[in-house]
């Protein structure tokens, strides 16, 4: 793989923790508004920066994105933010619950990601892309990392090691108790180490952030159209990453919520899926535990919760039609639910495991639907996805902890 080291743009220590911020497509506009408004450095001014105008502005419209740009630049000025003075690679380190990633912070190649050495397993939708197409267009930078993986090897396991031996640059816990550590990696010897080790490694895998990546190397390519004479060093060619060894990694799972078909029974629900998985009653809300294994789902049902346990009847090997969320969909969603398409489907909900089960039971009850607890996807099943080319099925994964916007930004050009 190819990977190099980027002059950052970066909130002086003093301003990390406040700057550091949740992805823009977490927040709802209200949500958004009401988090900035008490903190006038947080990076979500300038990821959502419609919150800088009054409500009813179009988050879509030009001078949106141009403010962005302004407030970014406004930060270089006072000294909020600072710009490198060299190329550095960093390393990111995130902690919950007593579990730590380590993250290299780099820049990952265009053509590395046209080719597919960087590997995909969900499709992107045009229009999800174009926002942060014209946020990257209009700034001239990219905001938000891209969440990479690779299979681990001792080489950068040992380069983590040693790199965090060394002095930190930020060390803060955020407001939802990860620690966010980041060391900057400025000597020659250490970058050329680190290069050189992802030279060796065939694949990188996205993680998280498949639209913000494919609108990443939109730009890149658009720019590329722009300078003919473009040789390939520019830094429209690459786009910012955070590369993590595949067993620091946590997938949680993603769970379903379903709306019952009119007209449809309980008894009726329960003798469709009956056809397909064997099904025990384990008790009333607040006593079942997430699936143990792969083939167990918890079906959630009038404030009841059953265990379902898939048939060797429609087990297979097939590194997608073998995934549970696709048992779960092909089998029980479809033929009882008349869900089709879950992307575009009304009737469906997807509710991240980082909520627990109590939010599937209160949801369940309030809207008098049928909640499905999932095993979660493991990262080999995604890595067996990707590297067949095929795609998972949507909300498949869940990652925690989730990356910070704002602690580093890469200007693709000044």
């Amino acid at each position: 793989m190819i990977i190099r080291p980027f002059k950052a743009v970066r909130p002086d220590p003093l301003y990390a923790k406040e700057a550091a911020a949740l992805p823009y497509d977490v927040y709802s506009e209200k949500e958004a508004r009401e988090e900035v408004r008490s903190k006038p450095y947080s990076f979500l001014n300038a990821d959502r920066a419609e919150t800088q105008f009054p409500e009813g502005q179009d988050m879509y419209a030009p001078e949106v994105y141009e403010k962005a740009g302004e407030l970014i630049r406004g930060w270089l000025a006072d000294n909020v933010m600072v710009r490198e003075e060299k190329p550095c690679y960093y390393l990111y380190a995130l902690t919950m619950e007593g579990r730590t990633q380590h993250g290299f912070v780099a820049l990952s190649s265009v053509d590395d990601y046209v080719t597919g050495k960087i590997k995909k397993h969900e499709n992107t939708r045009r229009e999800k892309e174009e926002d942060r197409v014209r946020h990257i267009d209009v700034t001239s930078m990219q905001t938000g990392p891209i969440f990479l993986a690779y299979r681990q090897t001792e080489q950068l396991s040992s380069l983590i090691r040693k790199i965090t031996e060394g002095p930190v640059l930020y060390d803060f816990v955020s407001d939802d108790g990860i620690r966010h550590q980041v060391w900057r990696v400025a000597e020659d010897s250490r970058i050329a180490e680190i290069t050189e080790a992802f030279r060796l490694i065939p694949n990188t895998y996205i993680a998280d952030g498949h639209h913000r990546a494919a609108s990443a190397v939109r730009v890149g390519l658009k720019r590329r159209e722009a300078h003919p004479d473009h040789d390939g060093s520019e830094e429209f060619n690459y786009f910012m990453s955070v590369i993590f060894p595949d067993n620091e990694l946590l997938i949680l799972d993603y769970n379903r919520l379903v709306k019952k078909p009119q007209g449809v029974t309980d008894e009726d629900i329960l003798e469709q899926i009956r056809k397909y998985f064997s099904v025990t009653e384990k008790g009333a809300r607040g006593t079942f535990e997430k699936p143990a294994e792969k083939g167990s789902i918890g079906l959630y049902l009038s404030g009841r919760w059953y265990e379902m346990k898939a048939l060797d009847m429609i087990l297979s090997d097939d590194p997608v039609e073998g995934l549970d969320v696709s048992l779960l969909q092909n089998y029980v969603l479809d033929p009882v639910f008349r869900i089709k398409d879950p992307t575009t489907d009304q009737n469906i909900d997807f509710i991240g495991g980082i909520r627990g089960l109590k939010e599937l039971e209160e949801r369940s009850d309030m809207e008098n639907a049928a909640a499905f607890a999932m095993h979660p996807t493991s990262l080999n099943e995604l890595f067996a996805v990707a590297d067949a080319g095929l795609l998972m099925p949507p909300k498949s994964t869940w990652f925690e902890p989730k990356l910070r916007s704002g602690l580093f930004i890469h200007e693709i050009e000044r």
